[in-house]
């Protein structure tokens, strides 16, 4: 078992952690303001679900695979990388609307919670984050390394889900306001754009 005095400020640093601008945080906010706080929340559930990922990976050492094969590396890279610049496109075709007559179909629940999903795992990154972060706070003589690695991820999801969720509220009202604006519909799609291009070519460069 973990001791119990690490656990506060595991959490507080994982929260900080979540605050500091990133991938992950920065793809909530912009689909959080172009699709809404639903929108937001369901890439946040994706995100989660990715992180759970990864926690199994390190956990059972999986992660250790990805960081010593530069091929592996690669391919989750530029997937990921692929995925984010897909994401850039679908933001600057989107149409415009206002009023309930004219509004364009929505993206449905399952495509935004798959896009956390694909998101958060195709940035190896996480797992070569959580390979350094997670070990500080365990201890081969409090048990078994993995229980306490899955209690850290655990830990971890839940400071992510409040950060993120928050992310999610707060863009989320804002785009709401921008929605009743034409104009204002195709700044906030060219602005997502623009981060989904960033952060594709963030990964994209990325070495291990």
């Amino acid at each position: 078992m973990i001791d119990q005095n690490l656990l506060p400020a595991f959490f507080v640093t994982s929260v900080i952690l979540a605050l500091s601008p990133g991938p992950d945080n920065l793809f909530v906010l912009a689909q959080s303001a172009q699709n809404g706080r639903t929108a937001g929340l369901l890439v946040t559930l994706g995100l989660a679900t990715g992180l759970i990922g990864h926690t199994v990976a390190v956990a059972f050492g999986l992660a250790a695979i990805v960081h010593s094969s530069a091929l592996a590396f690669a391919i989750l890279k530029f997937f990921g990388a692929a995925y984010l610049l897909y994401l850039a496109w679908q933001a600057l075709r989107a149409g415009t609307s206002i009023g309930e007559q004219e509004r364009l179909p929505s993206l449905s629940r399952g495509s935004l919670y798959r896009r956390g999903i694909v998101m958060n795992l195709t940035n190896p990154k996480v797992s070569f984050f959580f390979m350094a972060f997670l070990p500080q706070f365990a201890d081969p003589h409090h048990g078994s390394m993995m229980v306490q690695f899955f209690m850290l991820g655990a830990l971890f999801i839940m400071a992510t889900l409040l950060v993120f969720s928050a992310i999610s509220f707060l863009a989320g009202g804002l785009g709401d306001k921008f929605r009743n604006s034409l104009f204002a519909q195709k700044v906030v799609n060219k602005i997502a754009a623009v981060i989904f291009i960033g952060l594709a070519l963030k990964l994209a460069i990325s070495e291990r």
